[in-house]
């Protein structure tokens, strides 16, 4: 059910309902209770009434002596049975002969026991109060028809739940307004929210909400403070990389008007030269942002499982034209361990940026070192250079959008590299450590879990 106001009015009433169902079924028995403890208590002052009247007159039962009982107070009429017979009497000897009966008693005898019972005579079910006189000899009975007592009290119950059964309505009425007002802030906090412009991501006022609204109020303020935050990054990362991007582009454009302009080959040979760098350093800032990208868009989990050590092949011999160019030596271990991936688009780009930074930041004839280290359920990839390495004071931040720490690379990195490989193992539920290498330079490691991976079959 997607509608809250709809679940509560059905909730309210279908609970109203059982409380009221719960109160019909009380009032009912207790009604009969009572009413049963009133008739049975009339039985019995009656029967002792004519057993009284009975003594006064010698132990004589006269006719009269049982039509005392049509001179009781009569019990109220409901309109729906005629109750004119309401009690009747039979008095009888010790020795089994009538002596006396009121109008209307059946001919049979009503009773066999003393106090009260229920007896079926001439097809009608009796109540019957028997009151015995053994220093008279004989047995008053006086009853009442069982119908009769049901008629009363259904007549009684009624009369109190048809003034109640007119206000139902009324209630569900009630009821209906009552959750309608209630949800009434929800309906106020979504039309606030419907007329809000996409670029309002101001908090929401909470003063004058409902306690129950505050919770999600400060939810949303919490979602509008994270939005603004993302949207400043977002702001920040395109002014960076509209910059970044610029620098280049500006240095082909004058070194394309020096090469054009050149009075000699080698200054042409010199701005061709500084062409091709500044195209490099553009291409490679371009496949960073579109690295980035790529590190913040899902996993497609249905990619084929890929072999950890051919990722980490690939990677490195795309990269052999930089180590050449910069005369770095890439050495590769892998050891055999067996390992694959179904999150090569982000493995490779993080393994890429860290042997990038690797030989930027090496002179010329150190080695980088690529490596991968089974290690129970993990796979640890490991990268070491012998570069100048991370200076304390940059090690907090050197996972910064367009950080630049002192020791950047000569080249003019773009301070992306370690943010696209942190959002990358990020991404894959892995954990990056940078740490100082023994000697010089710098130790950076992937550790993935076992558990995001499958291993070879």
């Amino acid at each position: 059910m997607s509608s809250i106001r709809r679940r509560l009015l059905i909730i309210l009433l279908a609970g109203t309902g059982a409380i009221w169902l719960s109160a019909v079924i009380w009032i009912q028995h207790s009604t009969r209770t009572e009413v049963g403890h009133v008739l049975d208590r009339r039985l019995q002052e009656s029967a002792q009434m004519v057993a009284s009247l009975i003594r006064r007159n010698g132990g004589i039962a006269g006719p009269e002596a049982a039509a005392l009982v049509d001179d009781a107070p009569a019990l109220p009429d409901t309109g729906r049975h005629d109750f004119a017979r309401q009690l009747i009497c039979q008095v009888w000897g010790f020795d089994g002969q009538l002596k006396s009966e009121s109008d209307g008693a059946p001919s049979g005898q009503l009773a066999e026991q003393e106090g009260f019972s229920e007896r079926e005579v001439d097809g009608e079910v009796w109540r019957v109060y028997t009151h015995v006189d053994a220093e008279l000899g004989i047995r008053v009975m006086v009853g009442d028809a069982r119908f009769m007592r049901e008629r009363l009290v259904h007549g009684v119950a009624m009369g109190l739940l048809a003034p109640a059964m007119l206000i139902l309505p009324l209630l569900a009425a009630l009821i209906w307004l009552a959750v309608r007002s209630g949800l009434a802030p929800m309906d106020r906090l979504a039309q606030a929210l419907s007329r809000r412009p996409a670029t309002d991501l101001s908090p929401l006022g909470e003063t004058r909400a409902p306690t129950e609204l505050r919770p999600m109020i400060e939810a949303l303020n919490g979602l509008f403070h994270r939005v603004e935050g993302l949207r400043e990054r977002e702001r920040s990362f395109t002014a960076f990389a509209a910059h970044e991007l610029k620098t280049p582009l500006a240095g082909l454009k004058t070194q394309a008007q020096i090469a054009t302009l050149a009075p000699d080959a080698a200054t042409r040979d010199r701005a061709l030269a500084q062409i091709a760098q500044g195209v490099d350093r553009t291409d490679r800032m371009v496949r960073q942002l579109l690295d980035m990208t790529a590190t913040e868009n899902p996993i497609d989990s249905a990619a084929p499982a890929e072999d950890g050590a051919k990722i980490l092949a690939d990677v490195a011999g795309a990269l052999g034209g930089l180590a050449g160019s910069r005369g770095v030596t890439l050495r590769l271990e892998t050891g055999g361990a067996e390992w694959r991936s179904t999150q090569a688009a982000l493995l490779a780009p993080a393994l890429r940026n860290l042997l990038e930074n690797a030989i930027l930041a090496s002179p010329a004839g150190a080695t980088v070192e690529a490596r991968l280290v089974r290690d129970g359920d993990q796979a640890r990839f490991s990268v070491l250079d012998r570069g100048p390495g991370i200076a304390e004071a940059d090690r907090p931040h050197v996972t910064e959008r367009f950080y630049r720490g002192a020791a950047s690379p000569s080249g003019g990195g773009s301070g992306l590299g370690l943010s696209i490989v942190a959002a990358a193992v990020e991404a894959m539920g892995g954990e990056l450590r940078l740490a100082p290498r023994e000697g010089g330079g710098e130790q950076a490691e992937i550790i993935l879990a076992g558990e995001t991976q499958a291993p070879a079959s």
